[in-house]
């Protein structure tokens, strides 16, 4: 494990200790300094001779790495850079990105991280978080004992089942709770040092990986049943003994899966998933701040959501959830919404429903005048529901075309519409098309990053209604306030407080849905701020209420070096 200590002088100020040195020094990304270690750490610390004679500033080592990662033509290439540079030094991968977040943030995360799950194991380079190998079982504790990070705020774990749009990448998936940890680290202050990213390694049922030598993981069908959820609770246990405080973040479960982990734990301790939860709470965000502008109410609106995965339901709950709030009972809430998956409009009469997806099915019997056929599409739903809000979350490019946009926009002045499937060319249609169809009356947010479009004399910002907006606030009021639980009550008080931060509440109707990437600092703290004030209104946290902002700058990471010496060695 790292062996260092942050200790305060006789001025208050941070200095670092460890008694580590020479080569070892420089390989542990979170100490290595590179270049900037000054002329007296390189005499103390063995470094003499090691480096070149010149000492840099943390500005001047961002600037050659900024000019080396744009020296490379592709996404794929400047995200393997920039791993390559994370593996080497913490302070400088953070501090380059944070600068340029708006234009880095889909290299390092989504979409690009898509690519580089993919390609995990024939392009495997460096050794990197946690791996627990259902072969490995037995040595479980041992395996947590061999992490890095002695001290632990925060572990995110998937098994790679259903990652992004691309579906089961086995252990490759651990592409996906690294990226996520970077942006809790970038949008949220969560120190990198205080953290890990697990894959569990159930098998894959990706028949390519199963059959390429180059595969890393375990050679196997995936774990089903009783065997995987052993695992799990095996999994769970470990953790919550070793590290009895750490938040539990779950990342590209299947939708099965996902929801019956996230039900299993989550009256036991804080945990959280962002497929289900954190687009939950990003989606309510931008309908909040949509109606808001159009001067409606969440009470006035119909809703379809194309999709009935993780995140198809996880946006359902969340918006039932805003609509009890608002006054309304659970049944009347789910009665507002529409869902369809593969099979189209869910109905009672299905028999293969998850649970999650049996809480919005509808019975036969409303749908007197409807087409009679067990398969009712969208294009059926939009022309009989005529919704205000239209959702997409299915994967299927192209899913909203022509006939069932016009259709919506037939009845509704100003549709709101969110196809929000990743990477882009899973979206469900494109903000071009969706704007000339509907000749420009329409607001809207897409779930992959798109350039602003210009339409006669406006030009439309596109907000992307990227979870990074929410979780990582979530993450830091959760380390803020330790409560006991994730209630329901603070995942909206982070979903209110994010649409607070919306251009379109002061830009008009054009403007994004969501804030801009570059104010994502800032409106991490306050989203952090709400969550852990809701936290404590509910008795979750023992933390004052008035110490809530103090906590938040406390224990806010910054990108930046401290004086090091040597254990031991500094007097005074």
């Amino acid at each position: 494990m790292l062996d260092f200590s942050i200790k305060k002088d006789s001025h208050g100020q941070n200095y670092l200790e460890t008694p580590l040195d020479g080569k070892v020094l420089l390989a542990i990304p979170q100490l290595n300094k590179g270049m900037a270690f000054t002329f007296r750490e390189r005499l103390e610390f063995g470094l003499l001779g090691k480096l070149p004679a010149r000492v840099e500033t943390l500005d001047e080592q961002v600037e050659r790495a900024y000019d080396q990662c744009m020296g490379y033509k592709t996404k794929l290439e400047q995200n393997i850079y920039l791993n390559s540079l994370h593996d080497k030094n913490h302070v400088v991968f953070y501090a380059l990105v944070s600068r340029h977040l708006a234009e880095m943030l889909s290299t390092i995360y989504t979409p690009t991280v898509g690519d580089a799950v993919m390609g995990f194991s024939r392009k495997y380079r460096q050794a990197r978080g946690i791996y627990m190998s259902h072969p490995e079982q037995a040595f479980m504790e041992s395996i947590l004992d061999n992490r890095s990070n002695p001290e632990v705020d925060i572990v995110v774990i998937t098994d790679g089942e259903a990652v992004l749009g691309i579906g089961d990448q086995g252990i490759g998936g651990m592409g996906i709770p690294i990226a996520k940890l970077m942006v809790y680290t970038l949008c949220g202050g969560l120190d990198p040092s205080r953290s890990i990213p697990i894959t569990l390694d159930v098998g894959t049922n990706n028949t390519e990986l199963l059959n390429d030598w180059h595969y890393l993981g375990w050679r196997h069908k995936r774990l089903t049943g009783d065997d995987y959820f052993d695992f799990v609770d095996r999994v769970v246990q470990t953790i919550r003994h070793k590290l009895p405080h750490a938040f539990i973040h779950w990342e590209d479960f299947s939708a099965e899966n996902g929801q019956a982990i996230l039900d299993r734990y989550s009256d036991q301790f804080c945990t959280f998933n962002d497929d289900i939860q954190g687009t939950g709470a990003t989606t309510l965000a931008a309908v909040i701040a949509a109606v808001t502008a159009q001067k409606s109410t969440l009470l006035d609106q119909r809703i379809v959501i194309f999709g009935a995965g993780c995140a198809g339901t996880g946006v359902a709950a969340q918006l039932v959830d805003a609509l009890v709030a608002e006054g309304l009972s659970e049944k009347e809430a789910r009665n507002r919404l529409w869902l369809l998956d593969r099979h189209g409009l869910l109905l009672k009469e299905h028999t293969d429903l998850r649970p999650a997806q049996e809480l919005y099915a509808r019975e036969r019997e409303e749908l007197s005048g409807w087409n009679s056929s067990s398969n009712i599409n969208l294009l059926e739903v939009i022309s009989q529901v005529k919704p205000t809000i239209l959702i997409g979350t299915s994967a299927q490019a192209g899913a909203f075309n022509e006939t069932i946009i016009k259709t919506m926009a037939k009845y509704v002045e100003t549709p709101i519409i969110l196809p929000l499937s990743n990477p882009n060319d899973r979206v469900e249609a494109t903000p071009e098309d969706l704007i000339h169809w509907t000749n420009g009356k329409i607001m809207l947010a897409t779930g992959s990053p798109f350039d602003p479009i210009k339409f006669k004399d406006e030009v439309f910002t596109v907000a992307q209604c990227n979870n990074a907006k929410v979780f990582p606030g979530i993450g830091l009021g959760v380390i803020v306030a330790k409560p006991r639980l994730m209630s329901k009550g603070m995942l909206l008080a982070a979903a209110y407080e994010l649409s607070q931060h919306a251009p379109v509440l002061t830009e008009g109707l054009h403007a994004p849905l969501l804030p801009h990437m570059c104010d994502t600092i800032e409106v991490s703290k306050k989203i952090a701020y709400a969550v852990a004030s809701q936290a404590i209104k509910e008795g979750l946290s023992e933390l004052a209420v008035d110490k809530i902002n103090e906590v938040i700058e406390e224990k806010f990471w910054k990108p930046e070096y401290l004086p090091y010496y040597k254990t031991g060695g500094r007097h005074g």
